[in-house]
């Protein structure tokens, strides 16, 4: 079995008399815990008036002694994970949901400071559960390691265990390791439920079916290595990927679907079902039994990247940044590998005095960093007085038009190019379904890293830049062989002007990074492409791939295909469009 699995044990401890006596528990009769809505664990001493007092919140106690409300009832599986440490408590049930929860501990703090008089911790789980008193319910456990950046963030190996005591708070939660005893911060993109699919080495979330075929078809990967990811077209079952190879393709992938009992249980073929995915994947571990190869190898992972720097690491100081190495200059910015708090690498754009007003780029900013999308560089934060800083993830091939023109990009084929493109087209989808527009999309503004990996950078600093040349659409400092004509023109950018730039951008891939409209300047480029001109078919460029390029230089711009077109197009290209590719010298 590749992966092994520790299980939790309950606590063996009955819940304490105190409690019983109440009326508030009884010993043996309990609802599913799925029926329950709001459980809320309130430190505080027992005594007489238990009932009275739920009878006020809202709750009571129903003919059968489970305590209940219109619509809520306690399972024994939740009160069988209440600690010893927490002492006698009282049980309070509430069918407000989780406003009505945190409404309800904003009364209780601003009261008494702290429900109990000391600091409390309290956490929302997704079905409205909310524990007090650092308590928690469900144990998590860690994916990775993880090298504390700041003094309130918590170290952590691989295999840790946490108790959650605040998960309020978006993607940094307050937790306790199980291992050290010490409390702090984590990312929670780090962890999962112990004893959850979410912690199987195996599983990879939602990744799709070519990011998928990406992973497993890196280099070094043996035949079965496998990995197991939330199906995209049905709701609730999964895809099993496998490596294979073949005589006719050779190194590819095959996808198969996981679907899901009504019992509870998990099979690919009927006459193979299984209680769980972890038995699902021991037995194909064992023998093929009608797959493509048995499971051999799990795929590798690469740990993600953290959102955001710290907790409340957003706008940093100066200071905190280190610049290390210039990564490369425009007529606006410098670009700088560096570190913050001397521990954490990143990327850091310099933006040269004038270039924008601090107030609207801080404006813009709040925008930016809610786009997420794992084909868009992360912004991290900003330094928002002159000269401004932005930081970003760090990737470490540099510019898409450098690592084309003078990397490792220069020995590329085809299939990789309309790989990269394809990875581009997606964060552009992503774009467009934000209603966000780039403004600038070129290959100077596409990030390279390991494994081929390409990202979105520097969506929307476009609209920002004040420097009057640049505004003016006119000039060496403005990118016109990428614009549209409309936007160059008449100032209209939309995502189709983004759409007729990534035609562009096509010609850059397939050309190693020419500069587009070879021999002609900005202003010529202008007049002709008004006239229709669009350019020609680039050497060993299939004619497949121009027409998509015709296609985005389309003049009425609702005429061009939208990004989720584009990436469904590229992504099934060698399927779909050209089954028969034969590699050349160049492409």
């Amino acid at each position: 079995m590749p992966t092994r699995r520790t299980k939790l044990r309950p606590p063996s401890s009955p819940p304490r008399p105190s409690l019983l006596r109440q009326g508030l528990l009884t010993p043996t009769r309990f609802l599913p815990s799925a029926v329950f809505s709001v459980l809320v664990l309130v430190i505080a001493s027992s005594g007489a008036g238990g009932k009275e007092e739920e009878k006020r919140r809202g709750g009571g106690v129903g003919e059968k002694g489970a305590l209940q409300t219109k619509s809520c009832c306690v399972s024994d599986s939740v009160l069988k994970k209440v600690p010893k440490k927490c002492g006698e408590q009282k049980l309070a049930v509430f069918s407000g949901g989780q406003k009505g929860n945190r409404r309800w501990l904003e009364e209780q703090r601003k009261s008494k400071g702290a429900v109990g008089g000391s600091r409390t911790h309290s956490r929302i789980l997704d079905n409205g559960l909310c524990a007090i008193g650092g308590t928690g319910v469900t144990l998590f456990v860690a994916l990775y390691d993880y090298e504390a950046r700041t003094e309130d963030d918590l170290s952590f190996h691989k295999g840790e265990k946490f108790q959650i005591l605040n998960n309020s708070e978006g993607d940094w939660w307050e937790a306790r390791s199980l291992t050290t005893g010490e409390t702090g911060y984590i990312p929670s993109n780090y962890v999962a439920p112990v004893d959850s699919i979410q912690a199987e080495e195996w599983y990879f979330g939602k990744l799709g079916r070519k990011d998928a075929e990406r992973q497993l078809l890196s280099f070094g990967n043996p035949r079965g290595t496998f990995l197991i990811r939330e199906s995209e077209t049905t709701k609730g079952a999964y895809s099993l990927s496998i490596r294979d190879w073949d005589d006719m393709k050779g190194d590819h992938v095959k996808h198969y679907k996981i679907r899901k009992l009504d019992s509870g249980g998990y099979y690919i073929t009927t006459r193979a079902q299984f209680e769980t995915l972890q038995q699902l994947v021991q037995h194909y571990s064992e023998k093929a039994d009608g797959l493509c190869f048995n499971l051999t190898v799990i795929a590798s992972n690469y740990t993600p990247q953290t959102v955001g720097l710290a907790k409340d690491a957003w706008e940093v100081a100066r200071d905190s940044l280190f610049l290390e190495k210039k990564l490369g200059q425009g007529c606006f910015a410098e670009v700088w590998s560096g570190t913050w708090n001397g521990n954490t690498k990143v990327a850091i754009k310099t933006l040269k005095p004038g270039t924008m007003s601090p107030e609207s780029f801080l404006e813009e900013a709040q925008i930016m960093k809610k786009l997420k999308h794992d084909k868009l560089v992360q912004l991290y934060a900003v330094v928002s007085e002159e000269p401004i800083y932005i930081v970003t993830e760090y990737m470490g091939k540099g510019s898409l038009l450098d690592f084309l023109k003078d990397g490792e990009g220069r020995a590329l084929k085809l299939p990789n190019l309309v790989d990269m493109a394809a990875q581009v087209a997606a964060g552009m989808a992503y774009i467009e379904r934000m209603n966000y527009i780039h403004r600038d999309l070129r290959s100077a503004n596409i990030l390279v890293g390991n494994g081929l990996i390409c990202k979105i950078a520097d969506f929307g600093l476009a609209r920002l830049i004040e420097d009057n040349e640049y505004t003016a659409r006119q000039g060496a400092k403005f990118p016109i062989k990428w614009t549209a004509p409309e936007a160059a023109l008449y100032g209209r950018f939309t995502i189709k002007s983004d759409v007729w730039s990534f035609g562009i951008l096509l010609t850059e891939l397939v050309t190693k990074g020419r500069v587009p409209y070879p021999g002609m300047n900005n202003r010529e480029v202008l007049e002709q492409v008004e006239r229709g001109y669009r350019m020609p078919c680039p050497q060993d460029c299939p004619i497949s791939l121009h027409e998509l390029m015709i296609h985005c230089w389309k003049k009425d711009p609702e005429e061009r295909p939208t990004f989720e077109y584009l990436q469904g197009f590229l992504e099934d290209y060698f399927t779909a469009t050209e089954p028969q590719y034969q590699p050349g010298d160049n492409l």
